[in-house]
């Protein structure tokens, strides 16, 4: 079978993928794949995730096959129509969960790349502070939590809002951190 003839039996095709006919999704992955890369590629931006994205639209294809047979004449005006609609929405919606995959790893990576250079800045403070510096002996002294608030505070320039949300703490939390912090070194370095 052509591919011309192919795509205009596409709703045919999905239902013999409903009764487990694997040469059915093979014509269907030959008439249709090099449209869907396209299309995927536009929305994605992204080689590999636009493979990965017709790749689980085959197997979404695959697997609802049946349920293509109860609605296909709701979504285009001819069964071709509707046949085509149903696998391009199963595609779009497949780009659009990468998408968010995608963004939230991009995020979760820029999180953790701006903990890391936090915690090298505060470092850094911390080592340029002389060994014999009342200030450090001060601050060793303090506890963890209120020690790291501190110098999110002044050494970062963190608001309150800022210091709790990189300390996965509830903002009174960071608050009283720092508050007490600046109290037991006032105290300390007088």
């Amino acid at each position: 079978m052509d591919k011309d003839a192919t795509a205009g039996n596409l709703s045919i095709l999905i239902e013999a993928c409903a009764r487990s006919d694997t040469s059915a999704l093979r014509l269907i992955m030959d008439a249709e794949g090099p449209r869907m890369l396209g299309v995927a590629r536009r929305i994605l931006n992204r080689g590999d995730l636009a493979e990965d994205a017709v790749q689980d639209t085959f197997v979404q294809i695959w697997r609802k096959a049946a349920q293509f047979g109860t609605a296909h004449g709701t979504i285009g005006d001819t069964p071709e129509a509707s046949a085509r609609s149903w696998i391009y929405a199963i595609l779009r919606n497949r780009c659009l969960t990468l998408l968010r995959s995608a963004a939230r790893e991009v995020a979760t990576e820029d999180d953790r790349l701006e903990k890391q250079l936090d915690a090298d800045t505060i470092d850094q403070a911390w080592t340029s502070l002389g060994h014999e510096s009342d200030l450090r002996h001060c601050l060793g002294a303090l506890q963890e939590e209120k020690r790291t608030a501190v110098l999110m505070a002044y050494v970062l320039g963190y608001s309150h809002g800022e210091i709790a949300g990189r300390l996965n703490a509830p903002l009174g939390s960071a608050k009283a951190w720092l508050r007490r912090g600046l109290a037991a070194l006032r105290e300390c370095m007088s």
